[in-house]
């Protein structure tokens, strides 16, 4: 047996279910897929719910009930150590996944617990902070944050506790920080506040997240520092100030570091309680899958984490050995067409989605892949003839009927032009548009969706879109690719001397 099938098989055995009783909860917000008791799965997609709700009305925003596709999927696997499997690093408690009409989350079941002990970092901290940055990307999608905002954001959101009477507190410290931040300072105020995370060493980076919450905290609660963060945000996402400039907010930046030093050493911090019946959300609809869907389930894991090159053939082998008790399942077939498309086997990936096609002829999911193999196979043989084409755009149409807001169709049909080397039609343009609207928190999405406001020659609009992502502390390449891209738009623009661009901030408010 090779290496790399071994590895495959340890990770399928990683999350390989104990026992046949997989369910799934959907919230507003959330679909959440677990192995475990009906009771504690809807216990514990409430309590996502409810977090979202609290998180809009401490910040002032309306509840717009988000299409389908916009919520995020989580799945909870059997312990720490499988999702540090599955995700392939031994430090991680959890992992986030943005993407467009596919975000998820990976989490152990022992964040369906009661973690009303905020002493130490939890699974459920892990997925409040990575759910805080999937709120703070929908919610404020223009807003271009400095690093330490985004993390220091979703650092003070981690600590949240859900009481007994169902009210959540806000404020709590990150114990699990203290540490770092207890320990030696590796990151001056100054360079804290400059924002580019992509300046920092190491061990500053690390640094940013204790950093980034003290700061949000403090600013947060200090009387004599009321309002003092809303006008840094409000200078940098309205007056287009850079951050450097928006720390003017603060004043004397040598004093509010020995404040914040100071602050660190408080025996009590202040917080903000949201009342429990501030926090109703609508009922929770809890169902078991059918046997087919739960004997997938660990290759549908496998799949939603991303698969490599060198496993996507033994992953297909597996689903194509569970999918053949299931030949009229729409959803196991659906699964079998994304597994055959990921392995390179565009005809069995047809072959797949056709079958869930002809079980369920509204299954999205089988459609879009059924495109997406219709592409690569065309792309593979060099057929660029115009009916070929017509019948891939013809297959992403029926997917986007079934759902006119889930962004990936939108996205696939822009893309079919690109990959035709075509030159895209307006509607492929408004859709791609239409789709980061949807999405904005795919990274990848916006970079593309930038590069075609820059062909339109829409170079302010492009440059906010960019902006994003070069403070972005997850973006790694594709944030150094976007500051590539924002100095060629300066360059062009100090070439041409336009006239200096404005704009509008984001709705709502993250500032105190």
């Amino acid at each position: 047996m090779r290496l790399w099938r071994l590895v495959f098989l340890v990770l399928v055995g990683s999350v390989q279910p104990a026992r046949a009783d997989w369910r799934v909860a959907e919230t507003t917000h959330f679909v959440v897929h677990a192995d475990m008791s009906e009771n504690t799965l809807r216990r514990f997609a409430e309590r996502l719910e409810k977090f979202d709700k609290a998180l809009r009305i401490a910040r002032g925003v309306d509840e717009t009930p988000p299409p389908k596709a916009a919520r995020v999927r989580v799945y909870m696997l059997g312990s720490s150590a499988k999702v540090a499997s599955l995700i392939g690093n031994a430090h991680v408690a959890g992992a986030y996944i943005p993407r467009a009409g596919d975000s998820v989350a990976f989490v152990p079941e022992e964040a369906a617990g009661d973690f009303g002990n905020p002493s130490g970092i939890t699974a459920e901290a892990v997925l409040f902070h990575e759910y805080a940055h999937h709120f703070m990307f929908t919610v404020w999608p223009d807003a271009a944050l400095p690093s330490w905002v985004v993390e220091g954001w979703a650092e003070f959101n981690a600590t949240a506790q859900v009481r007994k009477d169902g009210s959540i507190l806000f404020g709590n410290a990150p114990n699990y920080r203290a540490r770092g931040l207890l320990t030696g300072n590796p990151l001056p105020i100054e360079q804290l506040l400059a924002g580019a995370v992509g300046k920092l060493r190491t061990d500053q980076h690390a640094a940013l997240y204790g950093r980034g919450w003290a700061l949000v905290h403090y600013l947060t609660f200090e009387p004599s520092r009321k309002g003092q963060l809303g006008a840094y945000l409000d200078a940098i996402t309205r007056q287009r100030r850079t951050p450097e400039q928006a720390a003017a907010a603060f004043g004397d930046l040598g004093v509010l570091h020995r404040e914040l030093q100071q602050f660190l050493y408080r025996p009590r911090i202040s917080g903000y309680t949201i009342r429990a019946e501030l926090l109703t959300v609508p009922p929770v609809s809890v169902r078991l899958l059918g046997p087919g869907e739960a004997a997938m389930m660990p290759v549908r894991i496998q799949l939603e984490r991303g698969v490599r090159s060198e496993t996507a053939a033994a992953l297909l082998a597996e689903a194509t050995r569970i999918a053949a008790a299931f030949p009229a399942d729409p959803a196991v077939q659906a699964t079998l067409a994304q597994a055959a498309y990921e392995a390179r086997d565009w005809n069995g990936a047809l072959a797949a989605a056709d079958r869930a096609i002809a079980a369920d002829e509204t299954m999205l999911e089988a459609h879009y892949h059924r495109a997406l193999a219709q592409m690569a196979q065309a792309q593979a043989a060099g057929d660029m003839r115009p009916e070929t084409w017509l019948a891939i755009r013809r297959t992403i149409s029926r997917a986007n009927r079934l759902d006119p807001d889930d962004p990936r169709p939108l996205a696939l049909y822009y893309r079919s032009f690109a990959d035709h080397r075509e030159t895209p039609s307006a509607l492929a343009r408004d859709g791609l548009l239409r789709a980061f609207t949807l999405a904005p928190q795919d990274r990848g999405l916006r970079l593309q969706t930038a590069a075609m406001l820059i062909a339109q020659h829409k170079l302010a609009e492009a440059r906010e879109m960019l902006l994003v992502l070069t403070y972005d502390p997850h973006a790694s390449g594709i944030g150094e690719r976007a500051s590539r891209m924002i100095d060629a738009i300066d360059a062009q623009k100090a070439r041409a001397k336009p006239a200096a661009a404005g704009g509008t901030g984001p709705a709502g408010s993250l500032g105190a």
